[in-house]
């Protein structure tokens, strides 16, 4: 998609970090722009936002997590835009950071939820509707640098799984809808400033509701020295132009990466070994 101008996008986690960033830069490119987020205040001031910006702007409060209210923002959007063009399934929790051996169904239910059915909810919802115009379009997915190596440090397993799960899909996803002129690009950010640490003020009450993670530890500290998620909403204008699977904001873990790809290429390398 070469020009984004008039183009109707829908974000989820669009009222702050990196969908905002999103949204800003859609907005600087002429777009028509739907943020969807949990939170009704940060919803209304990014809705303000981007309005005084003088672009068309949908406010959508939603959980990622519930099927047909996704649907149901679906048929919103195509009576707002009358076309979607762009799906960013951007919305993120990081978990209670609990080792997988100590973890409860209700912290799988709660990340898995968002992070990946999340993510489900928005394809199933609005891919129907961009296939329909026929005019092409483009889905984003926000996965992670830890949907490409697993951080070695306990209490990141359940994020890491749904991370994993995310670029898989992405792969997966981009040529399946290729043949419908439709793009793919899965984001795998390092450390941008955001508000994912403390995902856990929105947790609902069936998952245990709202807690506080010690800001005291590296994986904080990173977040809040992070990258401005403006620069990573440019970065997704650009993939979206150019047609990008692959997005990444830092190279200082490639050793990371290329350490895993190694360790696998080296299992391979043992069954060459053997002649099998």
């Amino acid at each position: 998609m070469e020009d984004l101008n008039g183009k109707g996008a829908f974000i989820t986690g669009g009222a702050s970090g990196i969908g905002l960033g999103m949204a800003r830069a859609f907005a600087g490119a002429g777009m028509k722009v739907a943020i969807a987020d949990v939170e009704a205040e940060p919803l209304r001031v990014v809705e303000a936002e981007l309005t005084a910006l003088g672009t068309e702007c949908l406010a959508i409060e939603i959980d990622v997590a519930d099927r047909d209210a996704m649907r149901a923002a679906a048929e919103t959007c195509a009576g707002a835009f009358g076309k979607l063009h762009v799906l960013c399934n951007n919305a993120g929790v990081g978990g209670t950071g609990g080792p997988l051996d100590e973890v409860e169904d209700a912290d799988w239910d709660w990340v898995l939820g968002v992070n990946l059915m999340g993510t489900v909810n928005g394809l199933q919802a609005f891919l129907p509707l961009i296939k329909e115009h026929g005019e092409g379009g483009h889905v984003v997915n926000t996965a992670s640098m830890a949907g490409l190596r697993a951080f070695p440090r306990r209490g990141q397993g359940i994020y890491i799984t749904t991370k994993f799960a995310l670029v898989g899909m992405s792969e997966a996803l981009a040529p399946d809808l290729e043949p419908h002129g439709i793009g793919v690009t899965v984001l795998c950010p390092g450390f941008i400033n955001t508000l994912i640490f403390k995902a856990g003020r929105n947790r609902p009450e069936k998952y245990g509701g709202p807690f506080a993670r010690d800001e005291n530890n590296e994986l904080a500290a990173g977040a809040k020295n992070g990258l401005d998620p403006d620069i990573v909403g440019d970065l997704i204008v650009g993939a979206i132009k150019e047609n990008k699977l692959y997005v990444v904001t830092h190279d200082n873990e490639r050793h990371m990466v290329e350490t895993r790809h190694a360790n696998i290429m080296a299992a391979f390398d043992e069954v060459a070994a053997r002649g099998t």
